[in-house]
């Protein structure tokens, strides 16, 4: 019974790192249908995040705080990475829709930028970069409509954005008093858990880490939301009517471009959160979303593109089946088991020829079922 449990536990643990990192790509190749190639940088950018959020409350006034950061860096890294993704779509996206082949090479190009940008930009210049676009996207939101209404649009744009520069200048010129901020560098950073998220919590025979079970209750609470988003909200239900048919919903008098924005943007951020869940597992590079991008797409495609109950399915099938080919657990329950089998067991007994197994047994179950776990049903399928 501890064996099932613990194999349960790490099935469910892999899984949800492998969710978490597949949901912003459900929502942007699921629902849009853009190959992101990008999407790995979008999460190294919240794993990056939260490093910088980290060491900011590593300041003495901000040190008795320290244990909450965590909760911090998750909203800061989906801003982080959601900006990204609307910068990226309305400058690259939006010009290449309907051509995947371009939108691929594209978003391939933008992934080597953002990789380059991490290892030569000092964190303290790329926060201030960072702040400037987000006050410069909300700054005609946040002035009241007494002075909007005074003002012509474009002074409006011309000192919005002034403002953001200012707010993006003083921003970089603080965090530069951080030395490990102020600095560029290629080398993997480190990102210290809470005193509350160190260690592990006995059930009976059984040890939970806490940084894996906080990663399992942040992905719950990150499907959920999305889930009540999309089913739910108003924004929500105009992404589905623009998804299955874009002509009639523009003639509704649905803004596209703008729900295309938004799209991109949400799927952008959440990749940003899966930042902050990969960054407590190991060090923060600039190639550590390279390692979750083709698990992500396989989690999608055999999920069924466009279904979210299919990515969490798919999700927690390989993470199960990772942790029994991976972990050698057929041994432990058939020990009997013919030398010749055993053999071929411990030959995929590690967790890189575990996934090769299974990447394997996806494409030979997509050869027969092309559609995946859950496939499109109705009007999805015509649009």
């Amino acid at each position: 019974m501890t064996l099932l449990f613990e194999s349960l536990f790490n099935g469910v643990a892999i899984g949800s790192v492998l969710l978490m990192a597949a949901l912003g790509l459900a929502v942007v190749f699921g629902l849009m249908g853009v190959i992101n190639l990008a999407h790995g940088e979008l999460i190294m950018l919240g794993a990056y995040t939260t490093y910088v959020v980290q060491n900011i409350f590593k300041l003495e006034a901000l040190k008795p705080c320290f244990g909450a950061y965590i909760f911090v860096a998750v909203l800061v890294a989906f801003m982080v990475s959601a900006i990204a993704g609307l910068v990226l779509e309305r400058s690259v996206i939006r010009r290449l829709y309907g051509r995947p082949l371009a939108t691929l090479l594209a978003t391939w190009g933008v992934s080597l930028i953002l990789q380059q940008f991490v290892r030569t930009t000092p964190m303290a210049y790329a926060s201030g970069l960072w702040m400037t676009l987000l006050l410069g996207l909300l700054m005609p939101v946040l002035l009241p409509q007494r002075i909007r209404a005074r003002f012509r649009a474009l002074h409006l744009r011309v000192a919005g954005w002034a403002l953001a520069l200012a707010g993006g200048i003083g921003t970089a010129a603080w965090l530069s008093g951080i030395s490990r901020l102020s600095r560029a560098s290629a080398r993997n950073v480190d990102v210290t858990a809470p005193k509350w998220m160190r260690g592990g919590i006995e059930l009976g025979s059984l040890n939970v880490p806490v940084p894996r079970l906080f990663i399992i209750c942040l992905t719950v609470v990150a499907v959920i939301a999305i889930y009540w988003f999309l089913n739910r909200s108003v924004w929500g239900i105009r992404i589905r009517a623009v998804t299955q048919n874009r002509e009639i919903s523009d003639c509704l008098g649905i803004p596209t471009q703008t729900v295309d924005a938004l799209t991109f943007g949400i799927g952008s951020g959440l990749a940003g959160v899966a930042g902050v869940a990969v960054s407590l597992l190991g060090s923060v590079g600039p190639n550590v979303g390279g390692d979750y991008i083709v698990g992500s797409f396989m989690v999608v495609v055999l999920g069924g593109v466009g279904k979210l109950v299919g990515t969490v399915v798919a999700s927690f099938g390989i993470g199960l089946l990772t942790d029994v080919i991976g972990a050698g657990r057929l041994l432990e329950v058939w020990p009997s088991m013919p030398p010749t089998c055993a053999a071929v067991v411990e030959f995929f007994a590690t967790t890189s020829m575990a996934k090769v197994l299974i990447f394997a047994l996806i494409v030979a179950f997509l050869q027969l079922r092309p559609a995946g776990l859950f496939p499109r049903k109705g009007r999805m399928v015509e649009a």
